[in-house]
């Protein structure tokens, strides 16, 4: 099943769960979309996917300028992984397909 389409996620964060929504679309190997969140809407740069595991970063601003690196599995209509938080460190997230 493609990761294509639009899926609700929640990122443990230091600063808490942080509820965002991931618009992917998935063309061969490469990946591209948008990431919609309490700071607003962030484009997914250098995306890849391999199969089911998907990696992609999002340049932030607020509260401060930082490069989300992303790492996810997609299983069926659920979604997993891991994101670094520049120097805050890792955060978990998960989420399912809408």
């Amino acid at each position: 099943m493609s990761a294509s389409g639009k899926w609700d996620v929640t990122m443990n964060t230091p600063m808490g769960a942080q509820q965002g929504t991931l618009d992917i679309d998935v063309d061969g190997d490469t990946l591209t979309g948008t990431m919609t969140g309490a700071q607003g809407a962030l484009q997914l740069d250098n995306g890849k996917a391999d199969g089911n595991n998907l990696s992609w970063t999002a340049n932030m601003t607020q509260p401060m300028p930082m490069t989300l690196e992303f790492s996810a599995l997609v299983d069926g209509d659920a979604i997993s992984g891991s994101v670094k938080l520049g120097a805050f460190g890792t955060a978990s997230f998960n989420g399912s397909r809408v």
